[in-house]
Order: structure tokens, then C-alpha cells, then sequence
């Protein structure tokens, strides 16, 4: 009886466990699976969407909270069941082309929803009415669907909205206003983004839409059919960043207080009727593109402001009526990029002067009247004169005269380090890798970048750079392809994201990634402006690859291959212990047996200088068969074991995982020219171990373990401001040593807080070879295929343009020095330490720079912290983004010792030079590997998921969009 309690007891809970979600919300979620085909496998009619959980699906207190299934491949409508989820707060069904039809009206029932997103769906039909009653509504994005119909005035009462995308349908009529009894758009002040560009929108642009309490940065209304004139109640907005209205039927005259629109970065009034005098944007110094072609305006002579907006790279006016010389203060703008002035009346000669800026790529001035032309030595990019009389003259057999002019490639991601690797048609190649695999891709579109400029590798090392941080990838594993200004003037870029270790993405990695691009969460560098993204269906492994088969069916298979393996791992057990038993003889009696002679540099034991060999048992002993109580440390090559020999000495062993060891010609290379490697501040190689499948790298042991520990207090060590100048010198003269007196010299290529270790006196000795590359030539430069280090002390150059030098290791140098002045991470709550300092020292005339806010507390107090100043100033030489403007690394040394000599203290000051030991003849095979390759135990990485090198910071969560 009791067991049979026990067993309905147990049923019973069953019972509460798979209820765990609102029965009203899970006949919901139920009539919309039986409507949609392709949910996701954990869609299961019998399962429970809070408690199993079902895929897409976010539950707060057993009612669904969040529903989000961008790129799941969803066919279907989405019908009036939807209505049911009335806790609902975030919907995001973006990029499922198959779900079509109208939306219901029943949307409107969904009273707590902030997030609707429909992106890129084929619905249709009118948008509903209803949606204006979802007044918690502050993100909706409908835009890429078949919409028809006109804007609903309702949306006007949704007073928390701040993005509202309804481009590229087709919509009709007028933008609707309030009234005295209806509401409208002219009502919505916190919207920030009215996008409603390639529509079927008519009508005039109401006066009323605008006014001076509102906080719009992107009007985009090109693409439609509006007409009559410009509203002088637009040039009320001061927050405008981005306004395009070209492509419409306007007419009439540019209202002249468009000039107030001082931090407007893009201007497009192109392809309308507007007539009247030439616009004056005089005072709009954030412009970086214009373009006013295709207009009717009066002829004039250029405006002076063609020769004061500082910041314009690309200015447009084809098929205008300007006239007379062309101002040679144009060329000579320090952004300028693009000049494109064909058709029109530009007369006299042409000079470009000397004083050219030298981003400017491309001037267009064909089907002019310009009759001569004084080039100057400072332009050798594209000039188009066809069409002028000057090429009637001595210039008509020039390239200048030439229509098609030989013009850079647009940038691509590079797959030239993949050599002839070619994939089947439905995979493609991850750059970074190398690997076949199924990347999750797309179309990105940016509206209005402030570059036209598609050869400059630069600025898309920028944005994959910027996407696979944000994002939460692999470094490298984005891929750009073809971009390309389409005839809606947008910059069209073909994307593609490559999963981490492996051909797939998982559902949750693609609905992570297409929240984060159609929610805009994720923000592109600046120079992009706004985007939308448009994804491609993705393929699913699980739904791919044979037909079902019965359970019957897979128990048997799986009782058969059980059994096999049962057998298979018996023989493997056999066979493993035998060579052991082997290996174990001959390393006992010969541990180099291994290293045989096979060619001339190939044999015979190593070479070393100071090293010795250790047995296995020797250091299985000393780390009292290392233990997790003796482990110090781990990292990708495996863990750090502290050891203790017999006569006292304390030990770093560094022991590798038994799958990434690496073979016995290359170990030996490594530890001969480790041993060779010999300076009071780089941490010394004691021996090692090559026997029994181990390979183990022994060093000496640093009680006062990282600075990065010392930094945050962990090891309870206090450094005063002295030692901190002696650490910083120390590990810098290691870092020259390397660089200016090894043969050959090594970049370090990771150097961080953790990488730097202090001794019983504080002494700084720099670890942590793991990354490094020897450099064989004079120049000191690599071409390194993949970019490696730690994020936050990475050098952007060398992520843009893969170049290593040297100078790299300064860069990240200098972090480390403006991390012994803040104790902070380099990147701390989606804050960037470099960035933080400049806009702090940029603000400040203070003696501290403005840094007080900034710096460690335990230092922050004290009177006086002699050489502070040149300390800052050394180490925001160092993060200089151009790595030609940073010191090297023994000038580096000399300033830190003319600091701490000024001080009064001791430094030591013999120079990198004299103290060090020089390297006997090695070949060049990258050293890897000494003491505590990563973080230490227990530590907690640095934060890379809102950062960017040039771009500032954002903090990723619910992220208002820009």
C-alpha cells in the first residue's frame, strides 16, 4: 500500500512539473504549432513550453513573457490565438519569409508587449489599427513585408515609442497628424526614428509633424511619392542626425533655417523638384555627406560653404546648375573623400593645388565647361574630365579623359590564407579557420554611411571587428562580400557569421544573433549610420539528412553498438596499457630515445643552457600527484601545478593536455631556445619533462603571483605608487630585451596584468610566451594569417591591417600602464580603459588630467605622486592608434627610469642592454607556453561584449538603437 502511495505521489508530481506554464498560455503556443510548420523540434505538442522549455519561448512566473523565433524558416499565418499571451513583452518573428497573410487585430490585446518585431515577413494587407492601443509599445519594426494601406493614425497614441520602422512596403497615402479627435504621428516626442523610406507614401510632409520638443535623429523618408515642399518646421528638430528625403517629388524652396540643424552628419535632398536659391548650410559642421543633385535650383556660382565644412567626406551635386571656377579649398578639405559635380556649369580652370587632403580618391567633373586645368603634384587618384572643352586639347589622349578609369576593387574579406579550399555549394569558407561550415548570413543595408569611399579596408576591418565583438564570436569569423551602393543610394554588404568550433549554429545562437540585429541592439561603428538587416533561412542540421525510424528500431542499434564499444574500448585498453608498459622502459632508460636522429637538425638530445631534465615521477612527486590543491593556474595548453623539490626549491610546472601536446622535434626546439632565454625580468626556464606522452615545462616560481592580482587586492599586497614604477619598469626592460636583443628578436604578442608575475621582492618578470612570433627579418615585421591576443590590450592596428610589429607589444603595454594607475580592467562594464583617459584628459587642465575619478583609490589620496604626469603621458604615447606615433620599447625604458631617477630612487638603471644575455644561434620557430598561459584560477575574464577600439562604448541589453 505505502509503495503504492509513493508511486501516486510521484505521478502527481509528474503532473506539476509538466504544467509548469499557464494553461491559457500553453493552448496558445499549441494552436500556433499547429498553425506554423518548421518550429523548432522542441515544439512538441505533449511537452510544457515553460518547463520542458520550449525553444524561443521566455516564461516569468509560468506565463510567457518573450517570444522570439527570428530565422527559424516559420510558414504560416499568425493568427488570433496570439492574442491569448497577454503577458506577452517581446515579440520577434523577423526573417521568416513564409509567414504571410494580414496580421490580426488581436495583436492589440497583447497589452504589455514593448518589443514588436515583423521584419522582414510577407505579410500583408492593411497594418491593423490595433496596434495603436499597445501603449507600452516602445520598438516596432514592420518594415520588409508586403503592408498595404495607409500609416494608422492609432500609432500616434503610443507616447513611449522611439522606433518606428515601416520602410520598404507598400503604403499609401499621407503621414497622419492629429486632429481634435484622432491622433497622430506629430504626438509620438520620443520617437527618435521615423524610418519610412520606399513606400507609396503621397501627400505633402504636414507642417504639424515637427516641432522643437521633439528628439528624432533619423527622418527617412526617400523612396516615395511625397510632394510639395519642405517644411520650415523640420529645422525645429535639433537632434537630427540623419534626414533623407530624396527620391520624392518635392518642390518648391529649401527652408533657409535648415542651417539649424547643426548636428546633421548626412543631408540627401536629391532626385526632387526643389527650386529657389542654392541651399546655404552654412554652420552645419558635423556634415559628412550631401547630396543636392537632380534638382532645379538657380544657378549660382559654388557656396563658400563647398570650402568650411571640415568634416564633409563626399559631397554630390550632379545634373545641378552651378557655375563659374570650382573653389581649390574643396580639395584641400581633410575628410574629403568623393567630389562629384558632373553636369553642370563649372567654367575657367580648374586648380587643385598642392594642399590636396589625402583621403580624396575620386573627382567626378565630366560634362562641365572647364577649359584648362593646373593639377598640382598632390592628386594621383581617379579625375573624370570627359566632356569638358580641356579634353579637346593636349589632355584628350589621358586618362582623365577616359570614362572608364581604372578604379580599386571594393573590399572583401580575404580567403586568400585558405589557399584552393573549396566547400560543397550549401557551405561556405570560414576566413578564420579555413573550415567548411554553415555561417548564418544575410543582407546588411545602411541607409546613410558618411563614406562612399568601398576600397578602404579600414573601415570593414572596422565593422567585422566591431560584429564579432559585440556579437560574442570567434575573432575573424565575420565575412563581408561585395559591398555595393544600390539605386536606392544604400550601402548593400553581404554578411556572413561562422560559428565557433564547429559547422553549425545551435536555435538559440540564431535566435540570439537575429535579436541582435533586428532589435538593433547590436550598432555598427558610427561612420555606418542606421541599418536593418535582412537574413537568409538557415539550415538546421536536425531537420536535414534521412528518414525517421521507429524506437524499436533505434533501442536496438543502440543495445548493438553498445555492446560493440563495450568490446572495442576492452581491446583499446589492452593495447594502450602495453605501449605504456613499452614507452615507460625506454623513457626510464633514454629520455631523449624519442629525439633519434632522422637529419642533420633533427637528432640527439637538446642543446640547453640552464635547463635540466625532469623525470615524470620526480614532478608527479613534487606536485604530490598533482593534486588540485598543488594547481595554480590553467589555460588552453593545460594547468600550472605548484611543486616543491626535495631540496626546497619551489617549482611552476606547467603540464599540457595530453590532446594538445605537440610533437617531439617542435618541444625540443621550444625548450632549447626557452633556455636560451635569460634576463633578470622574464621569468626563467628551470627544465622539463619529455616522457610517458607528458610534456611539461618547469619554471621558477613566483610567490606574489600576477600583478593583476595584486591590482585588485587579491593577493593582499599594497603598492604604493614606487612600486608600481618599479613593476612597470622591470616588465618593460623584459619586453626590450626581447624585441632589441634576442636573436632573433621575439614580439611578445600577448603581454597583459596576468602575464606579468612579481617575485619575493616585487621584482616584475613577464611570462607567457604562448602567442609569440620570432621575427627573422631586419624590419621586425610579421604578416600574422590570424590575429591573436586578448581583448582590450589587443592594438587595433595589428587587428586592421594583421601586420604585427614590435609596436604591437607597446600598445599593449601602455594599457598595462594605465591599468597600475587605475587598478581597473581594460574593459569594465562595456567601458574601455584607453578611451575612458583621453575623453577624461581632453576635459581637464588639472595636474592629474582629470584622472582622480579614475584612479586607484589606494593611490588616489596620497600628496604626492612625483612623475604622474609623464607617466600618463608615456603611457597614452604607447596606446597611440598609428603605431609609427608610439615609442619603442626601449625608449619606453628610458623614460620609466628618467621618472623614477627624478624621484630619487634607485632604479638599477643599467639599461635593457647591459643586462642582458644574448641568444646563441636558434632557428625561428615561434616560442609558446611559459608559466600561466591565462587567467589564473578563479578569475574572472575581462567583459568584451560592448566595446569598440574607435567607436566608444555601448552597453549591450535593452539598448535604445541609433
Amino acid at each position: 500500500m505505502a509503495a503504492v502511495c509513493r508511486l501516486l505521489c510521484f505521478l502527481v508530481c509528474c503532473c506539476v512539473v509538466s504544467s509548469v506554464t499557464d494553461p491559457r498560455d500553453a493552448a496558445a503556443l499549441r494552436s500556433l504549432n499547429d498553425q506554423w510548420r518548421n518550429t523548432p523540434p522542441s515544439w512538441k505538442k505533449s511537452g510544457d513550453p515553460c518547463g520542458a522549455p520550449w525553444e524561443g519561448v521566455t516564461c516569468n512566473n509560468s506565463r510567457v513573457s518573450a517570444l522570439g523565433l527570428s530565422t527559424m524558416g516559420l510558414i504560416g499565418k499568425l493568427s488570433g490565438d496570439i492574442g491569448g499571451l497577454t503577458e506577452l513583452r517581446s515579440l520577434d518573428l523577423s526573417f521568416n519569409k513564409g509567414l504571410t497573410g494580414s496580421l490580426s487585430s488581436s495583436l492589440g490585446d497583447l497589452q504589455k508587449l514593448n518589443i514588436l518585431i515583423l521584419a522582414g515577413c510577407g505579410f500583408s494587407g492593411n497594418i491593423p489599427d490595433e496596434l495603436g492601443s499597445l501603449t507600452e509599445l516602445s520598438f516596432l519594426a514592420l518594415n520588409s513585408n508586403n503592408f498595404t494601406g495607409k500609416i494608422p493614425a492609432s500609432l500616434g497614441n503610443l507616447s513611449k515609442l522611439y522606433w518606428l520602422d515601416l520602410a520598404d512596403n507598400q503604403l499609401i497615402g499621407s503621414l497622419p497628424i492629429s486632429t481634435s479627435t484622432t491622433p497622430g504621428l506629430d504626438l509620438l516626442k520620443k520617437a527618435k526614428h521615423f524610418h519610412f523610406n520606399k513606400n507609396h507614401l503621397s501627400g505633402p510632409i504636414p507642417a504639424k509633424l515637427f516641432s522643437s520638443d521633439m528628439i528624432l535623429i533619423h527622418v527617412l523618408f526617400d523612396g516615395n511619392r511625397i510632394r510639395g515642399t519642405i517644411p520650415d518646421t523640420l529645422g525645429l528638430v535639433q537632434t537630427l542626425e540623419v534626414l533623407r528625403l530624396d527620391r520624392n517629388d518635392l518642390t518648391g524652396v529649401v527652408p533657409s533655417n535648415l542651417n539649424n540643424l547643426t548636428n546633421i552628419v548626412e543631408l540627401n535632398l536629391g532626385h526632387n523638384n526643389l527650386s529657389g536659391p542654392f541651399p546655404n548650410l552654412t554652420r552645419m559642421d558635423s556634415l559628412n555627406y550631401v547630396d543636392l543633385s537632380n534638382n532645379s535650383f538657380q544657378s549660382s556660382e559654388a557656396p563658400t560653404w563647398f570650402s568650411t565644412l571640415q568634416s564633409l567626406t563626399t559631397l554630390v551635386i550632379e545634373y545641378g546648375s552651378l557655375q563659374g571656377p570650382l573653389p581649390q579649398t574643396l580639395f584641400s578639405l581633410p575628410e574629403i573623400q568623393q567630389v562629384k559635380l558632373r553636369n553642370n556649369a563649372f567654367n575657367n580652370t580648374l586648380i587643385m593645388g598642392n594642399s590636396i587632403g589625402q583621403q580624396l580618391q575620386l573627382v567626378d567633373l565630366q560634362n562641365n565647361q572647364i577649359s584648362t586645368i593646373t593639377l598640382g603634384s598632390g592628386f594621383t587618384n581617379t579625375l573624370i574630365l570627359i566632356g569638358n572643352p580641356v579634353c579637346t586639347s593636349a589632355l584628350a589622349n589621358t586618362e582623365y579623359c577616359q570614362l572608364e578609369q581604372q578604379t580599386a576593387r571594393p573590399y572583401s574579406t580575404s580567403l586568400a590564407n585558405c589557399g584552393t579550399t573549396s566547400c560543397s555549394p550549401d557551405q561556405k569558407l570560414n576566413p578564420q579557420s579555413c573550415d567548411c561550415a554553415y555561417p548564418y548570413g544575410g543582407t546588411l543595408y545602411f541607409r546613410g554611411p558618411l563614406f562612399r569611399e568601398l576600397s578602404n579596408a579600414n573601415i570593414f576591418h572596422s565593422l567585422e571587428m566591431s560584429m564579432w565583438m559585440k556579437l560574442g564570436l570567434t575573432p575573424g569569423s565575420v565575412s563581408l562580400q561585395n559591398p555595393f551602393f544600390n539605386l536606392d543610394d544604400y550601402l548593400q554588404v553581404q554578411l556572413e557569421l561562422f560559428p565557433t568550433g564547429g559547422k553549425y549554429f545551435n536555435r538559440t545562437e540564431i535566435l540570439r544573433l537575429g535579436f541582435a540585429l533586428s532589435n538593433q541592439t547590436y550598432k555598427p561603428p558610427s561612420e555606418f549610420g542606421p541599418y536593418y538587416f535582412i537574413a537568409a533561412p538557415y539550415f538546421f542540421p536536425d531537420e536535414h539528412g534521412g528518414t525517421s525510424i521507429s524506437s524499436s528500431m533505434i533501442i536496438g542499434i543502440a543495445i548493438g553498438c553498445g555492446v560493440l564499444v563495450l568490446v572495442l574500448v576492452g581491446l583499446g585498453a589492452y593495447a594502450v596499457r602495453q605501449k605504456k608498459r613499452a614507452e615507460k622502459a625506454i623513457g626510464l632508460s633514454k629520455p631523449f630515445a624519442s629525439w633519434a636522429p632522422s637529419g642533420k637538425d633533427s637528432g640527439g638530445a637538446p642543446q640547453l643552457k640552464g635547463a635540466r631534465w625532469f623525470s615524470y615521477d620526480e614532478l608527479k612527486k613534487c606536485t604530490n600527484n598533482f593534486s588540485q590543491n598543488n594547481e595554480i593556474g590553467y589555460g588552453g595548453y593545460g594547468k600550472v601545478y605548484k611543486g616543491l623539490l626535495s631540496g626546497g626549491q619551489l617549482l611552476a610546472i606547467k603540464r599540457a593536455q595530453r590532446g594538445s601536446t605537440q610533437g617531439g622535434l617542435e618541444f625540443k626546439t621550444e625548450i632549447e631556445l626557452l633556455s636560451r632565454v635569460h634576463h633578470k625580468n622574464l621569468v626563467g626556464l628551470v627544465g622539463f619533462c619529455f616522457e610517458q606522452g607528458e610534456q611539461m615545462l618547469v619554471y621558477e616560481f613566483m610567490p606574489n603571483g600576477t600583478l593583476k592580482e595584486s591590482l585588485s587586492g587579491k593577493s593582499g599586497i599594497h603598492l604604493d605608487w614606487k612600486r608600481r614604477l618599479r613593476i612597470a619598469l622591470g616588465s618593460a626592460r623584459g619586453l626590450a630585451y626581447l624585441h632589441d636583443l634576442a636573436d632573433p628578436p621575439i614580439i611578445h604578442r600577448d603581454v597583459k596584468s596576468t602575464n606579468i608575475l612579481l617575485d619575493e621582492n616585487l621584482t616584475a618578470k613577464v611570462a607567457d610566451f604562448g602567442l609569440s612570433k620570432l621575427v627573422s627579418d631586419s624590419s621586425k615585421g610579421h604578416v600574422s594569417t590570424q590575429v591573436k591576443g586578448t581583448l582590450g590590450y589587443l592594438d587595433p592596428e595589428y587587428y586592421m591591417t594583421q601586420q604585427l610589429t614590435e609596436k604591437s607589444d607597446v600598445y599593449s603595454f601602455g594599457v598595462v600602464m594605465l591599468e597600475l594607475v587605475t587598478a581597473r580592467q581594460p574593459i569594465e562594464k562595456g567601458k574601455y580603459i584607453v578611451r575612458e583617459v583621453r575623453l577624461a584628459m581632453n576635459k581637464s587642465n588639472e595636474e592629474d588630467y582629470g584622472l582622480r575619478e579614475l584612479m586607484d583609490p589606494t593611490i588616489r589620496d596620497v600628496l604626492s605622486l612625483t612623475g604622474f604626469a609623464r607617466f600618463v603621458d608615456l603611457a597614452m604615447q604607447c596606446v597611440e592608434e598609428s603605431a609609427a606615433d608610439r615609442p619603442t620599447m626601449s625608449e619606453v625604458v628610458k623614460t620609466l627610469e628618467t621618472i623614477l631617477q627624478n624621484d630619487g630612487l634607485t632604479t638599477n638603471s643599467t639599461s635593457a642592454s647591459s643586462s642582458a644575455t644574448e641568444f646563441g644561434s636558434m632557428k625561428s620557430v615561434p616560442p609558446r607556453h611559459p608559466y600561466n598561459d591565462a587567467l589564473p584560477k578563479k578569475d574572472v575574464s575581462d567583459s568584451a561584449d560592448a566595446f569598440e577600439y574607435s567607436g566608444g562604448y555601448t552597453v549591450s541589453a535593452k539598448v535604445e538603437p541609433k
